[in-house]
């Protein structure tokens, strides 16, 4: 009676815990989940221009470096490579023997007669077993190592998709970093050309007061000013969304209190082809990601063979397995007798496939076709880098040799310029003239920049296949 009182109070507790664990659970995972709504429905505050303190002076490896940081893309592939690593290390493990323990205890009811009768699997009604076990699994691809080799061709993989990441991550930043530069020189541009636009009604003014110049000059005059004012709008709204697009890249929040450190006069040299050829044949990302894939299929063809093979595996338990929880037991039948608990016992087994229906060989099939495809996308690789070479050094090529005729155009169209406003005053050139010459200059001067952030991204483009140089 009192057992089965025991027995009653004991699953009731059982029961009470087992209910508190779900109740806990559950608001736990109640409580997770209303974080996670609240966050999701409130967004970052920006952080405007004009705060406490100077504006960030940013450089261009400055921002390279924040991108990097901030970039989700970016940072899955460094992600890809950490996991990677770690799945090469759980690889190598998994070639040694593993070492466990473990302890049971298995109670049957007996018969209250003998210590024989009422039992179904155990050897008495009290079984102890503590037991220290290696055990090693052996199959066809234990003994070409195929694990660690796969996992050292996958982080191979993942090193140079990172790579791949961020150099590209490299020429978007360089481009919308050179983006703010030549915004900025063109809202400059564009506030001096307005300037100009209202210099040039006053002299007309002047100049009609004076009987010297008609009406029409004026009004001329006046329209190319209120253009020249819906430019510089244009130029401001188009400064601030380059700037937006930057601080998106660099800043974890969104950051416009910062300026750009404007270095495209000083543009890099260009190496020769030769040595570009050269970088890119030993520092081509994509080139070692398809030789790592092809090199991943080999190992399946080989894989898929050793399953062919038998298998083997061992198993050593050492310990104790007896009525009693000690090192010693006595002898039911010779009283006097003290017998060992402790011992071991060893398992060896050998798997030889027979037959299987054909899916061993279906699927060797199989790998020695993603082979064959692996070893076509190493091939094409190789050409495309070549073909991608040619493109981008010409490209960077020509955007050098473009800048030394762009700068020659923007210094003749000033100089242009004052030779017109002197003549105008002069009455030598027409209002035409003057219009044209200002023009002129402001398109010479957002072509200059243009071209020279045009040969900073085509550098970075052509990086892409060399790496940095």
């Amino acid at each position: 009676m009192l057992r089965e009182q025991i027995q009653k109070s004991a699953k009731a507790a059982v029961l009470l815990l087992t209910i508190g664990f779900l109740c806990v659970a559950a608001a736990a995972q109640q409580g997770a989940l209303t974080v996670t709504s609240q966050d999701a429905s409130q967004l970052p505050e920006p952080n405007p221009p004009g705060g406490s303190g100077p504006p960030l002076t940013i450089t261009l490896q400055d921002a390279l470096d924040r991108a990097q940081k901030n970039s989700p893309v970016f940072q899955a592939a460094v992600t890809a490579l950490k996991l990677a690593r770690e799945n090469r290390v759980q690889a190598n493990a998994a070639m040694l023997p593993a070492v466990s323990y473990r302890t049971e205890y298995l109670n049957t009811q007996g018969n209250g007669i003998s210590p024989v009768g009422r039992f179904v699997t155990n050897d008495g009604v009290h079984v102890y077993r503590a037991w220290g076990v290696v055990s090693e699994n052996m199959p066809g691809s234990f003994f070409i190592k195929a694990g660690p080799r796969s996992a050292a061709y996958l982080e191979a993989e993942a090193r140079a998709n990172r790579e791949i990441a961020q150099r590209g991550l490299n020429v978007t930043v360089t481009t919308d970093y050179y983006a703010v530069v030549v915004a900025e020189r063109e809202y400059a541009t564009a506030q001096q050309t307005a300037a100009g636009a209202q210099r040039f009604v006053q002299i007309a003014e002047a100049l009609e007061r004076g009987g010297e110049v008609a009406q029409a000059d004026v009004i001329r005059f006046q329209l190319q000013a209120n253009q020249a004012e819906q430019s510089l709008e244009n130029a401001k709204v188009a400064m601030s969304a380059s700037r937006l697009n930057l601080a998106v890249l660099i800043f974890p929040t969104l950051n416009q209190d910062f300026t750009v450190v404007d270095d495209l006069g000083t543009p890099p040299v260009l190496p020769a082809f030769h040595e570009i050829q050269a970088l890119a044949q030993h520092n081509n990302p994509q080139i070692r990601a398809a030789l790592a894939a092809y090199h991943q299929a080999g190992l399946n063809v080989s894989v898929a063979r050793s399953a062919f093979y038998p298998s083997i595996s061992l198993q050593l338990d050492y310990g104790i397995e007896a009525n009693a929880f000690a090192l010693e037991s006595v002898n039911l039948t010779a009283p006097r007798v003290r017998q060992p608990n402790l011992g071991y016992f060893a398992t060896y087994s050998v798997n030889l496939p027979i037959w299987d229906w054909g899916a061993l060989r279906s699927k060797l099939h199989q790998a020695e076709d993603q082979r064959s495809l692996a070893k076509l996308n190493f091939s094409f690789a190789q050409r495309q880098l070549l073909s991608q070479l040619y493109m981008f050094y010409n490209e960077a090529e020509s955007s050098s040799r473009q800048l030394d005729t762009l700068r020659n155009s923007a210094r003749l169209a000033a100089r242009n310029l004052q030779l017109v406003t002197m003549q105008y005053k002069a009455g030598e050139a027409n209002v035409l003239s003057v219009l044209d010459a200002e023009n002129s200059l402001a398109t010479a001067k957002n072509a200059y920049a243009a071209g020279e952030a045009r040969y900073r991204t085509a550098l970075a483009t052509l990086q892409t296949l060399t790496g940095s140089f």
